[in-house]
């Protein structure tokens, strides 16, 4: 196989693939429109079974009228044949064949009317059933799509979370570690006013009065430090 021919036999394999997908992604659509096309066919076919069936009740009657005929027709012809009159009843008997025909006729339109209602009748149940089924599975395949759909983006909101999740870990962190601080940093400042003397405190206000300066400490020391030498 030469080189263009490999390359309309891939040109064709993704044409294929194209169409597969887009067929694929309309799946449920396609199928939605197939089951009312089967729902409407279906409703004709109902629309032509009864059609036929009021055929062969109407062939029905016209036998049962035949049969009440010739009954009544047999009744003169007795009544002739009682009277002696070979002609009438002759002529009676004439007219009871015709009808006897004609019933025969009627008859064999009822019962080709009834076998074609028979055939209709499975056809349309055997449809029902399968237009039923069709409809349970394409429910079936729409709430499976449904779910997985729901899935997908809960998978990917969570993954795209796991950034946003790691950051505001660390700041949660970051904050704690600070309040710790400040915290020990105040653990700290109340030690140290528990041990300090009321003077220490008072010569701190003191000084941070101003009132007080660290320039008189500073005096006394430099003051007992010349007597020790001179001593």
């Amino acid at each position: 196989m030469n080189v263009w021919s490999k390359m309309l036999t891939a040109l064709r394999g993704g044409a294929n693939e194209v169409g597969e997908a887009m067929v694929d992604s309309q799946a449920l659509r396609i199928l939605d429109q197939e089951i009312r096309d089967a729902d409407e066919e279906l409703r004709q076919a109902k629309e032509a079974l009864a059609g036929i069936m009021a055929k062969q009740k109407l062939a029905d009657e016209r036998v049962n009228k035949c049969s009440a005929r010739i009954a009544e027709y047999e009744q003169y012809a007795i009544k002739a044949l009682d009277s002696g009159d070979e002609t009438l009843a002759h002529e009676v008997a004439e007219k009871i064949a015709a009808l006897e025909n004609e019933q025969a006729s009627e008859r064999e339109q009822a019962e080709a009317f009834a076998a074609s209602v028979a055939q209709l009748r499975k056809a349309v149940t055997q449809a029902e059933g399968n237009i039923k089924r069709l409809k349970q599975q394409v429910d079936t395949v729409k709430a499976t799509e449904s779910v997985q759909k729901a899935q997908q983006a809960v998978a990917q909101r969570h993954g795209g979370s796991q950034a946003s999740l790691h950051t505001a870990v660390e700041s949660l962190e970051r904050i704690k570690q600070k309040q710790a601080e400040r915290g020990a940093r105040m653990e700290a400042a109340a030690e140290l006013a528990a041990t300090s003397t009321p003077d220490d405190q008072l010569d701190v206000k003191l000084r941070a009065a101003g009132i007080v300066s660290d320039s008189a400490a500073a005096d006394s020391v430099l003051a007992r430090l010349k007597a020790r030498k001179q001593g």
